[in-house]
Order: structure tokens, then C-alpha cells, then sequence
């Protein structure tokens, strides 16, 4: 069926939906398996003790920064090969590929270094106790050191999905997930290493899916096998002109926004260790519910990019669509789920009372925000497949700072860590509406 995007054949709707649904469906496999590492990783360390969850929740912000700016750059070139592969020249895209494992690799590099160098002092500068600080810096230096890996993982995951292949991500994911699970046992129970064991495990768990994401995507992908032809690693100005055109709104997005996430660690830290650690597995048990939607994101930039790259503008609306409300009715439904067993759910973060009873009441809050924040998810993947980043990006902006930021600053004042989640609710639900704006305007769709 992607061959049709290619080769102009008309789509049934009912196509167009199974469509979807084959290329969601492996994608929110892997991004529940990134949920389960989440709940492994918090699980296995909070089971030490509030504090040491603490002492990941602090710094859990800046790692996401980071690692936002690595799905940018990744995103920069991924678009570019979906457009490619959507057109059939499939010779160009493997001609973009080589370029983007040199220039990620080296981008990576630079910002996991950067990670290095500020490690001692960050949990400082977010305002840690020093109860938590020695194991929060150890943490983020340890987490730093395997940005390339991650990179290189998110890549070879972004060009797989790119050219339609959801499957082999998906399935490697899921095994790393279970390396994960030895590797943290090993290093945080038997070697006694506590949470450095935690960053320890979940890199080494990255090394090995990166290593086999990279051998899948350059010898196995009918389209991008980089032992068809010969070609220059050596990265050209107009694909780097094309990627930062793309990517660098999205790196702009990535500050302010994850930045508005780390002034929430700093709103949050004077609340105590209690709300720290609360805040924190409420987020992780929160992707639960959001990061399936970022599985059928995934497979929304495939298909709008593929199609815009065959010049169906209509066949990209329609894919559009049906992926953004695909993601509305999963999120909803697991939405439910979330409020249902809100206390359990964080039961298996953590055996702190005091951080279950605050963790299940905000995540009860969150649960009636996030169909608007499915909207939100997919409509931007959709937009970013048709290479429309500036607008999206603007509303992602604003509506995290102005409806959600600024009035969390005064309500946490009032209500603590509930007054927080309130506004993020808020402003989840706005943000929704306003990309069901930005598709229902069609001013998202770019021609290639």
C-alpha cells in the first residue's frame, strides 16, 4: 500500500485507515517499550528510596532538552529521505543518509560533551538538596556519555520509518528493553551502584539496539542499503541548507519549550523531596497515555512526507487526519485507564505513600487533557512530514509559556504540585485546539 503514495494510485478511506493503523501499530510498540524502560529505570531506583527517584526527576528535564535537540537534527535529514523515497529517487535519499550519520554523530558529540562539562554542577543550579546532588550529577554525567548512541538509535530508527519499515525499530526497541531490564539488575542490585547502576544500564541497553538499528538500516532496507551504490559521507551545503531549514525551528522549539520543563523542576524543587520524586514518576507514569500517540506521530510524518514527496496534496490531508484522530481516540481511551488506576499505577514507581497519594492526584488532573494533547502530537508529526515547522513550533511556544508557564509560577504558590498540574492540563487541552486549527487551515501543507 505505500507503494501507491509512490506510483499515484488512488486510496479507499478504508485503505487509507488500515494504512495507518499498520504503520501506527509497531511504532506505539516502540514507544511503549520506551515506556517500560522508563518504568524499569524508575521502579528499580525508586524502590531504593524517595530521595534517589529525586535525583533523576531533577535533572529528567535537562536530559529531555538534550535530547530534543537530537530528534531535531535527526528529524532534518528524515524528512528529507521520506520526501525522497516518496518520489522514488531512491539513489538521492541514500545520498541524504549518508550525510546525516556523519553530521549527527559529530552534532551529538558536541552536545554530550557539553552534558560532561556541566554535570557537577547542574543539580546545583536546578536547586537540589544536597541530600540528592552527589547522585544526580553522577546520573547526568553517565547519561551524557551515551548521547552518540542515542543519537545514532534515533536516527537509523527515523530513516527505517521513513521509508515505511516500522517493524525492525519497533521490535529492536522492544528487545532493548529487555537488556535493560539485565543490565539494571546487574548494576544497580548485584554490583550494588545504585542510581549510576540505572545510567549505566540503560546505555549499555542503547549501545546494542543502536549498533543493530545501524547494521538493519544500511544492510537490510530495500530502499536504503548503503551497499547499493557508492556514494560521499561528506556532508553538502544544500543538505545541510534543507536539514536546518527543517530542524532548526524544531532546535529553537526544543529550547524554550524543554527549557519551560526545566523551570517547572525549578517551580517544583522548593516543594520538598516528597513533591520532587511525585512530580517525577507522575511524568513517567504519564507516558503511559502520550507516548503511544508519539508512536502514530511517527508513522503520520511517513506518510504525509511520503505524499508530499509524490505531490498528492490530498492523499497528505487525508493521512493527516486520520492518524491526528487515530492518536485522539488511543490517547483517550488509555486516558481512562490512567485515571482508573491512578494509584496503582504509581504503587509500581515507587512504595512511598506520601509520593503515591500526590503522584494518583495529579495524574488524575493530566487524564482530562490528553485527547487535546493527542491532537497536538500528531498534527505536528503530520505538519513536520510536509516540512511545515515555524508555525507549529510558534503555537507549541506559546501556548507553553503563556497558558501554562506563567500561571503555574502563582498557583504552585497556592496549591503546590496540584496548581502545576492544573495549568498543564489547561494548556495541553489549548494547545490541542489549536493544531485542529493549523490542519483544518491547510496552510501546513508544503509543496516539495
Amino acid at each position: 500500500m505505500l507503494a501507491k503514495i509512490r506510483t499515484g494510485e488512488p486510496f479507499a478511506r478504508g485503505e487509507q485507515l488500515r494504512l495507518c493503523l499498520l504503520l501506527s501499530y509497531p511504532a506505539i510498540m516502540a514507544q511503549l517499550s520506551f515506556v517500560l524502560m522508563q518504568y524499569i529505570d524508575t521502579a528499580m531506583v525508586g524502590h531504593l528510596g524517595a530521595a534517589q527517584g529525586a535525583s533523576i526527576g531533577l535533572v529528567s528535564t535537562v536530559m529531555w532538552l538534550m535530547g530534543g535537540f537530537l530528534m531535531a537534527a535527526s528529524s532534518g535529514f528524515s524528512v528529507q529521505v521520506a520526501q525522497l523515497i516518496g518520489a522514488n529517487d531512491f539513489a538521492s535519499a541514500r545520498k541524504v543518509l549518508r550525510q546525516a550519520l556523519v553530521s549527527v554523530m559529530v552534532f551529538s558529540a558536541v552536545i554530550g560533551l557539553v552534558g560532561a562539562v556541566i554535570s557537577p554542577g547542574l543539580p546545583h543550579w536546578l536547586g537540589g538538596g544536597e541530600d540528592i546532588c552527589a547522585d544526580s550529577s553522577a546520573y547526568f554525567l553517565l547519561c551524557s556519555l551515551f548521547i552518540p548512541f542515542m543519537q545514532l538509535d534515533w536516527t537509523c530508527a527515523a530513516m527505517l520509518q521513513a521509508s515505511g519499515e516500522m517493524k525492525i525499530p519497533s521490535l529492536l526497541y522492544m528487545g532493548m528493553c529487555l537488556f535493560d531490564v539485565g543490565f539494571n539488575y546487574l548494576f544497580i542490585y548485584v554490583l550494588d551502584m545504585g542510581v549510576t547502576g540505572a545510567a549505566l544500564g540503560t546505555g549499555l541497553a542503547e549501545v546494542v539496539t543502536a549498533v543493530a538499528m545501524l547494521w538493519f538500516l544500511v544492510k537490510k532496507s530495500p530502499q536504503l542499503n548503503l551497499f547499493q551504490d557508492r556514494g560521499s559521507f561528506r556532508p553538502t551545503r544544500e543538505v545541510l541548507r534543507k536539514a536546518m531549514g527543517i530542524s532548526g525551528p524544531m532546535a529553537i522549539q526544543n529550547v524554550l519549550m524543554r527549557g519551560a520543563y526545566i523551570v517547572s523542576t525549578i517551580i517544583v524543587a522548593p516543594l520538598g523531596t516528597i513533591a520532587i520524586a511525585a512530580n517525577s514518576f507522575a511524568v513517567t507514569a504519564e507516558s503511559f497515555c502520550y507516548l503511544p500517540g508519539y508512536g502514530i506521530e511517527e508513522a503520520a510524518t511517513a506518510l504525509v512526507g511520503q505524499s508530499v514527496g509524490a505531490g498528492r496534496k490530498d492523499v497528505a490531508k487525508h493521512f493527516a487526519w486520520t492518524t491526528t484522530l487515530l492518536g485522539m481516540l488511543v490517547m483517550g481511551l488509555l486516558a481512562v485507564l490512567m485515571y482508573i488506576f491512578a494509584a496503582p499505577i504509581m504503587g509500581l514507581l515507587t512504595p512511598d505513600t506520601g509520593v503515591i497519594t500526590l503522584g494518583a492526584k495529579v495524574l488524575r488532573i493530566e487524564a482530562f487533557a490528553e485527547v487535546g494533547y493527542a491532537a497536538s502530537i500528531v498534527a505536528y508529526g503530520a505538519c513536520v512530514g510536509a516540512g511545515d515547522t515555524k508555525i507549529p513550533s510558534m503555537l507549541n511556544l506559546l501556548s507553553m509559556w503563556i497558558v501554562r508557564i506563567i500561571p503555574a509560577i502563582f498557583l504552585t504558590r497556592i496549591w503546590g504540585l496540584t496548581g502545576l498540574w492544573i495549568c498543564m492540563a489547561v494548556e495541553l487541552s489549548v494547545r490541542g485546539l489549536l493544531f485542529l486549527a493549523r490542519l483544518g487551515s491547510g496552510k501546513w501543507y508544503k509543496e516539495k
